[in-house]
């Protein structure tokens, strides 16, 4: 039995295909995994309200930021709507940014990279989701296959030198869903080799990959929690203290 075709004037539409589903269940698997440990007080998904990206995260403000209103609100979710290239955030005041391919549905990627360099607090995170072009994914998309309202897929290696310039430093990157993007889900299970296979054998060429990113500040500083001075070393700044007071 075939599946039912589905309309895919849309993203969200395409979302709901079985490669929409394969590509979503892989970015839920590896958002779940990169911000569980990312601790703060704030934290922003920007776009993509069909995948939770921050459903394991476990910060007291998380939000979800879009620049128009999903086709189907989010449940359970705070919902803002914005701009991606203007963000309604004061300087250095999130903690944490995860962006499921919204350089690409942003008129101006690097517009909303800038933004988000500027609300991220020093030694914030940013975990950036993206559509690979040297991949069987980016062959369809330039015969005109690929996903609806995404813009141009920008390559790992060229966002990497993205987030240079902007002094952040990547800390991890994975790469995920070798198979073709094809719209039979029986075909997609066939081919589910290829994910094994392509992650052992050729890791660069998956269809989407994710980056993980902090924010550096040149000329600062973190200092350690006070319990970790020694005693000899805590005496000693305590007698330089007093000595400055006298």
């Amino acid at each position: 039995m075939t599946s039912p075709r589905i309309k895919t004037d849309s993203l969200h539409d395409w979302l709901a295909t079985p490669t929409g589903q394969y590509l979503l269940r892989w970015e839920q698997a590896q958002f779940d995994r990169a911000v569980s440990d990312v601790f703060g007080f704030h934290a922003l998904q920007l776009g993509l309200p069909e995948c939770d990206a921050l459903a394991t995260n476990r910060m007291p403000h998380r939000w979800l930021g879009c620049d128009r209103l999903p086709v189907h609100g989010p449940l359970g979710r705070e919902l803002l709507l914005t701009q991606y290239e203007a963000l309604p955030f004061s300087d250095a005041s999130l903690d944490l940014l995860v962006l499921p391919h919204t350089l690409e549905l942003s008129f101006d990627p690097h517009a909303t990279l800038r933004e988000v360099e500027r609300v991220l607090v020093p030694e914030g995170r940013v975990v950036i989701c993206g559509f690979n072009p040297t991949s069987l994914w980016g062959v369809q998309k330039s015969c005109g296959k690929g996903p609806p309202e995404v813009g141009d897929f920008i390559g790992h290696w060229r966002l990497r030198d993205w987030l240079r310039l902007l002094s952040f430093e990547v800390q991890d990157n994975h790469f995920g869903c070798y198979r073709p993007a094809l719209r039979s889900e029986r075909w997609l299970q066939r081919l589910a080799w290829m994910d094994p296979a392509g992650s052992r054998s050729w890791p660069i060429f998956g269809g989407v990959y994710m980056v993980s990113a902090i924010k550096r500040v040149r000329g600062m500083r973190l200092m350690g929690p006070a319990w970790k001075t020694s005693p000899a070393r805590a005496a000693k700044a305590v007698t330089t203290a007093t000595k400055g007071m006298e």
